[in-house]
C-alpha cells in the first residue's frame, strides 16, 4: 500500500497516547493526525479530519469507546476502528457488535500493532487470540440456528477464505473471480448469516461449524 494511513489515537491516558504516537511515527506509511482523551473527542475529530483508522480505547470517561464506535461507524463507515484494551472482558462482544475491525490487547508487541493497522487498512479483520476465545464463548450464548443458513458452494468458499484472514483481493485471485464478485458474495453471506461485517461473519462461521476450524 503506497498511501499514507491517517490514524487518530483515542485514549484517556496521556502516557499511552504519547507512547502510541512515538511508535506509529516510526512507520513512514502511518500519519498520526492527533490524539484525544475521550470518545466524544474522537467523534468530533472523525467528523472533521476523516481519519482512515481510529485506535479506540474501550474504557474512557464520559463517552466510552463502545458508544463512540457506534456513532462513528454510523456516520462514517469508511473509518475503521481498532479497539484497544487491557482486559479480555465482556465488552469484547459489544465492541465487535459496534463495528470494530480489530480488537487487540494493550500488551501487544509494537510491531504487531503496526502490522494490525496495515492489515485493517486493507480490509482485513484482526482479533487477538485471547480475545477471540472470550468472544466465541460469549457468542455461544446467543440464539443462532445454523440449520436455517443456506449458503451456496461459492459463498462457503468465500467464507472459508474470509475466516482464514484473506482480503477481498486475495479471495478474488484464489477463486479466479473479480473483487466486485467477492463483494457481492460477502453481501449475500452477511444477509444470510444475519451479521454486519467480516468479524461477525468469521466468528459465526467458526461457532456454527459452517467452515472448518483453523
Amino acid at each position: 500500500m503506497s498511501d499514507v494511513i491517517k490514524v487518530l489515537i483515542a485514549d484517556d491516558h496521556v502516557l499511552v497516547r504519547e507512547g502510541l504516537r512515538k511508535l506509529l511515527e516510526l512507520d513512514p506509511l502511518i500519519e498520526v493526525i492527533t490524539e484525544v482523551g475521550d470518545g466524544q473527542g474522537a467523534i468530533n475529530i472523525v467528523r472533521k479530519a476523516k481519519p482512515d483508522i481510529v485506535l479506540m480505547d474501550v474504557n474512557m470517561p464520559g463517552t466510552d469507546g463502545i458508544t463512540a464506535t457506534k456513532v462513528i461507524k454510523k456516520e462514517r463507515p469508511a473509518t475503521k476502528i481498532i479497539a484497544l484494551t487491557i482486559y479480555e472482558d465482556e465488552e469484547v462482544v459489544e465492541m465487535v457488535k459496534a463495528g470494530v475491525s480489530a480488537y487487540v490487547l494493550k500488551d501487544v508487541a509494537g510491531i504487531e500493532l503496526v502490522n494490525t493497522i496495515h492489515k485493517v487498512s486493507q480490509g482485513e479483520v484482526v482479533i487477538h487470540p485471547r480475545v477471540a476465545n472470550r468472544l466465541v464463548k460469549e457468542l455461544n450464548r446467543d440464539n443462532y440456528n445454523k440449520n436455517e443458513i443456506r449458503l451456496t458452494k461459492r459463498e462457503k468458499d468465500v467464507l472459508d477464505f474470509l475466516v482464514k484472514g484473506n482480503s477481498n483481493k486475495d479471495i478474488a485471485e484464489a477463486m479466479f473471480i473479480s473483487e466486485k464478485t467477492v463483494k457481492n458474495h460477502l453481501t449475500s453471506i452477511f444477509r444470510k448469516l444475519g451479521v454486519r461485517d467480516r468479524t461477525q461473519a468469521a466468528l459465526y462461521a467458526l461457532k456454527n461449524n459452517i467452515v472448518a476450524k483453523q
